[in-house]
C-alpha cells in the first residue's frame, strides 16, 4: 500500500507542535501499525532527518505504553491497542492523521509521546492494602464468591493507556479510576482502606487537571480492553459512602 501521513510533530514540551505530511510506500497489509512507523523512521534517518518519537514497550497489547489518536479515534479504527492494529484495517491510497492523546493531564513530551504519569500518582494516592503479603496463605482461608472474583479479574484487564481520557470530550480518567476502584472493591483484602482510598484517588484526579464524567461512554467505547462503564457508578457509590462515614 502507499499512504499518506499527517503525523503531529513537537520538538519538547515547550514548543509549538504542528502536522507535517509523509509519503510511505510498500507498507505490507501484515504489518502492525507500529511497525509501519518505524519503517518511516527508517525513510526518515537515512534522510537524515529526525525519526517520529513515539511510546512503545510489549507490542503485545499488554503494557499500556502505546497509545495514539488515529483518524480521531483512540488507538484507531479497531478494538485494540495501537501496537495490536495491523495495516490491513486500511486501503492503498489512505490519508491517515495520527496524533498524541489529547488532554490537559497528558502533556505532550515530544511528537506523539505523552507524559502518563498523573495515571501513577492516582494509583500512589490510593495508597496500600492492609494485607499480610509473606507467605502465601492458604487458598480457602478468605472465602471470595465467584462473580465477585470474576469481576475483579475482568475490571483489573484495565493497562492504564488513557485511550478513555483521550477519548472522552471532558478528559476524564474515571473510567481508568472506576476500573482500579472495583477491582480492590470487590476483594476483602480492599475492604480495610476502600473509604480512604476512594477519596484520594478521586482528590488526585481532580488535581491532576482530568475532567469531569458527564456518562457519554466514549471511554469504554475506545477502551481496548472494553473495561464496562459501570465501574464508574461502582466509583461513584464508593465515594458517597464514604461521604457518609465522614470522610
Amino acid at each position: 500500500m502507499r499512504l499518506t501521513l499527517k503525523i503531529w510533530r513537537q520538538a519538547d514540551a515547550a514548543s509549538e507542535g504542528a502536522m507535517h505530511t509523509y509519503e510511505i510506500d510498500d507498507v505490507s497489509e501484515d504489518m502492525s501499525f507500529l511497525e509501519m512507523l518505524d519503517v518511516l523512521n527508517e525513510e526518515l534517518q537515512a534522510k537524515g532527518e529526525e525519526p517520529v518519537a513515539f511510546d512503545s514497550d510489549c507490542r503485545e497489547g499488554i503494557c499500556g505504553m502505546c497509545g495514539l489518536m488515529i483518524n480521531g479515534q483512540a488507538h484507531g479504527p479497531e478494538v485494540t491497542t495501537t501496537c495490536q492494529l495491523h495495516m490491513r484495517s486500511f486501503k492503498d491510497g489512505d490519508e491517515i492523521v495520527i496524533e498524541p492523546w489529547r488532554a490537559d493531564a497528558f502533556p505532550v513530551v515530544k511528537d506523539l509521546c505523552v507524559d502518563r504519569g498523573a495515571f501513577d500518582r492516582i494509583i500512589q494516592a490510593g495508597g496500600y492494602i492492609s494485607v499480610n503479603t509473606g507467605s502465601a496463605p492458604e487458598a480457602h482461608a478468605t472465602p471470595v464468591p465467584r462473580d465477585d472474583a470474576l469481576r475483579a479479574f475482568n475490571v483489573a484487564t484495565c493497562i492504564g493507556c488513557g485511550a478513555c481520557v483521550a477519548a472522552c470530550p471532558n478528559g476524564s480518567a474515571s473510567l481508568f479510576m472506576g476500573a482500579k476502584i472495583t477491582h480492590l472493591g470487590e476483594l476483602p483484602q480492599g475492604q480495610p482502606e476502600r473509604d480512604t482510598r476512594v477519596v484520594e484517588m478521586v482528590g488526585q484526579h481532580d488535581h491532576e487537571g482530568f475532567g469531569g464524567c458527564t456518562n457519554i461512554g466514549e471511554c469504554t467505547a475506545a477502551c481496548p480492553k472494553e473495561i464496562p462503564l459501570d465501574v464508574i457508578s461502582r466509583l461513584n457509590w464508593d465515594l458517597h459512602a464514604a461521604m457518609r462515614h465522614g470522610l
